[in-house]
């Protein structure tokens, strides 16, 4: 007795293809591996093409930390929040503010940098407490309650002062400038301090019964709340963690530029939430990883640095670059969301 084969046919074959395409849309990993994929890609660029000019010294990959060190903190505050489901426009006014409120105490007052900065802290997450409180009991949209603390944090910078501090403290200085040297490169304390933040962050979200509620608040609010799961504490901690990260990013970019200024970290949320959406995760909350965030800042970090490296383009590249980033991800976004509904 023969048995048949049947051959495979040309609507099989694209059946097999669209399951595999429908498979790889819906792996919750691909938006952070297509950033970590950007970036060897961008990286890959700049050694070949600037391998005269030094672009392949570790100490140029190091600047990607140290020059960016305070805005992975502020991401890394901001993806606590964007995937619980919300949004935190305060991040650069709250940065802005601890720029002015540390010079100003350091050098108007005479406080030691070491009693200012946690003071700076508390000050930061009192505010992201309280935005938090406000969007969860008075059922306020994030948008409108971050609003407004992005316009009460930048006019709090003008009460301090309406002129830059520049900041002459010898201890401040002696921070400013210190290294850990890692053979013949080195870090700052700020790129240590974004480092241990960032690694703090990976704990707590994905071994931290806080940081499951989290991905279940912006998962699916309602079945978290039919779940018992404590839904206004954990709304309130992510916007205090955030305000929380706002305040020492602000303290890092201090230290990285050495004075207060009103207009300092002017539209920085904007980056911050660049990033974590460049780092993979969903607008719409609960997915998303905070090592996408890392990838997602030393993106536009090395967008700028091959600016630099180019020394023919302007400045003004970097948004441009940025903007096009942010339509191809959001994109992406869109074809995961529109797949988890099919």
């Amino acid at each position: 007795m023969s048995t048949t084969t049947k051959a495979p046919t040309a609507s099989d074959s694209r059946t097999t293809s669209q399951s595999r395409a429908a498979q790889l849309l819906g792996d919750r990993r691909l938006p952070v591996l297509v950033t970590a994929l950007l970036f060897l890609l961008m990286y890959g660029a700049g050694l070949s093409r600037y391998q005269n000019y030094g672009f392949a010294e570790p100490q140029v990959f190091l600047n990607l930390f140290i020059d960016n060190g305070y805005l992975l903190v502020a991401a890394v505050g901001a993806t606590f929040v964007i995937l619980s489901g919300g949004i935190d426009l305060s991040v650069g006014s709250v940065i802005g503010f601890t720029t002015m409120f540390t010079a100003w105490l350091v050098e108007r007052q005479g406080l030691p940098i070491l009693v200012v900065i946690p003071m700076a802290l508390a000050v930061g997450a009192l505010g992201g407490f309280l935005m938090g409180y406000v969007i969860h009991n008075f059922e306020i949209q994030p948008f409108i309650v971050t609003l407004a603390g992005l316009f009460l944090f930048r006019g709090l910078c003008l009460v301090i002062s309406k002129e830059s501090i520049s900041i002459g403290d010898a201890s401040v200085s002696s921070l400013a400038q210190a290294q850990v040297s890692l053979g013949g490169a080195f870090l700052s304390v700020g790129a240590i301090v974004a480092l241990v933040v960032l690694l703090a962050a990976f704990y707590i979200l994905h071994y931290t019964r806080f940081g499951r509620r989290v991905y279940a608040i912006g998962g699916n609010e309602q079945s978290a709340l039919l779940m018992g799961l404590p839904q206004g504490g954990t709304k309130i901690a992510v916007y205090t963690v955030s305000g929380f990260c706002s305040a020492l990013a602000g303290l890092l970019f201090t230290l990285y530029i050495q004075s207060g200024d009103p207009l300092h970290a002017t539209g920085m949320e904007l980056d911050a939430i660049a990033a974590v959406v460049i780092g993979g995760t969903l607008l719409t909350g609960g997915s998303g990883y905070v090592l996408g965030t890392l990838f997602g800042v030393l993106v536009l970090g090395l967008i700028k640095s091959i600016i630099q490296f180019e020394g023919t383009l302007s400045s003004w590249w970097t948004k441009i670059a940025t903007g096009v980033l942010l339509c191809v991800f959001i994109l992406i976004q869109r074809a995961m969301t529109t797949r988890k509904k099919t």
